[in-house]
């Protein structure tokens, strides 16, 4: 939790400051607004941080998303059958197995007995997601808390599904890389060296191909602290570069554009929008709100910007289906479902299917992405041997031709 400095208009139009506690800038904002009053700005107060070290949190297991599900299905479970919500709450404290989650839990138990909503417990966590706390918002205030745990548990359980689909159609692809760039090392600093003393003692002329090799393999053996320096400025380069909001806005335009799975992390993205937004406006949320909390939800900072446009476009009197349209995301097929989805009333029903849509586009492509990215791959190996093969087998065929004279 950090300490947050604030700028308020109240209802009758007066500037206010002040400052409150919360987890980030959102739960600030959401906070004030509940109690009437319009913010200006927000911002970290002098002094603050909105995250410190902790060394108990560096050790401690982490939440898994199956932790999350289990989680939300007991709730789901417990709210159904009437029990109190601290008495439920401390109930799975004492039996779930993730410790850290059971800190958790137990912390939100502190907070309900307090006096505080569920929803703003939970906000002060943070494990629970922007698009679980506003469902979980909506579901206490309408009284349909139980439906808003199952709406939840189902949304992660598909999210889990996505998941191992795309480790599974990854994991030969990743496999064989990673083979080719340990064996790339071990010829560099084990067999080149041992073929480039055979060659020195017999003093043969080498090809160019030969020369190549034996450069790089003496630079990698003799620079190797140099290389390793390099990769590391890189890696923290690059992360430094993601850290900032420009930075993560270019890299996830860009990993939309990669050859073979760029399309598919866009239908992916794409379905995630729409079964999140389904279940944001099922729920009753003002489209507007839904379409803010679903660009958190996204997992995509550049397609999170565009969503966040479309919100504006609302904003100044557009329909759904403009902003979607100018927002250049969708395909036809899905704006047509917008469109007859904003005709009768039924935008959720038609989101959840263009949800299903792309889900059936993202589990054909993962299943053929294995076919797809092999003869990428057995190129790669191809010209990798045909390397070898020129620089090892050229001097040793040039010195055999000339011990047969």
């Amino acid at each position: 939790m950090a300490q947050f400095e604030y700028l308020c208009r109240n209802q009758d139009g007066l500037s206010i400051k002040g400052r409150l506690e919360a987890s980030n800038e959102e739960h600030a904002a959401s906070e004030l607004m509940q109690t009437g009053m319009t913010p200006i700005s927000i911002k970290v107060s002098e002094g603050q941080s909105e995250s410190r070290f902790d060394w108990q949190s560096w050790f401690a297991p982490k939440i898994e998303l199956e932790d999350l599900i289990l989680f939300s299905r007991q709730m789901y479970s417990l709210s159904k059958a009437g029990i109190p919500m601290i008495r439920a709450l401390s109930g799975l404290a004492d039996s779930t197995m993730n410790v850290t989650l059971q800190k958790v839990i137990r912390d939100v138990q502190v907070e309900l007995e307090s006096g505080q909503a569920l929803s703003n417990a939970m906000a002060k966590q943070k494990v629970f997601s922007e698009l679980y706390i506003a469902i979980i918002h909506v579901g206490e205030n309408s009284g349909r808390l139980d439906e808003a745990f199952a709406q939840i548990a189902t949304y992660l359980e598909l999210e889990r599904e996505t998941i191992k689909r795309i480790k599974s159609a990854t994991r030969y692809p990743t496999f064989v890389i990673v083979a080719m760039a340990i064996g790339m090392l071990i010829i560099n600093i084990f067999v080149i060296p041992a073929f480039s003393g055979v060659f020195a003692k017999l003093g043969a002329d080498l090809p160019w191909q030969t020369q190549v090799l034996v450069g790089l393999s003496n630079f990698v053996v003799g620079y190797w602290y140099i290389l390793l320096f390099l990769t590391l400025g890189a890696v923290t380069l690059v992360k430094l570069w993601l850290g900032t909001d420009k930075g993560r806005v270019t890299w996830h335009q860009y990993k939309l554009k990669i050859p073979v799975i760029g399309s598919l992390f866009e239908r992916i993205h794409l379905g995630r929008f729409c079964r999140s937004f389904s279940m944001i406006l099922r729920s009753g949320l003002p489209l507007v709100q839904g379409l803010h909390i679903v660009s958190q939800a996204l997992g995509n900072d550049y397609m999170a910007y565009l969503v966040r446009d479309m919100r504006g476009y609302i904003e100044r009197g557009g329909s759904f289906l403009q902003s979607a349209t100018q927002s250049g995301l969708f395909t036809p097929l899905v704006l047509q479902m917008i469109s007859v989805g904003e005709e009768t009333g039924a935008v959720d029903e038609m989101l959840a299917e263009a949800a299903e849509f792309y889900e059936q586009e993202v589990d054909y492509d993962l299943k053929g992405l294995a076919d797809a990215i092999e003869p990428i791959l057995i190129i790669g190996i191809g010209a990798m041997i045909l390397v070898l093969a020129l620089g090892v087998f050229l001097p040793l065929w040039d010195l055999s031709s000339a011990a047969s004279r």
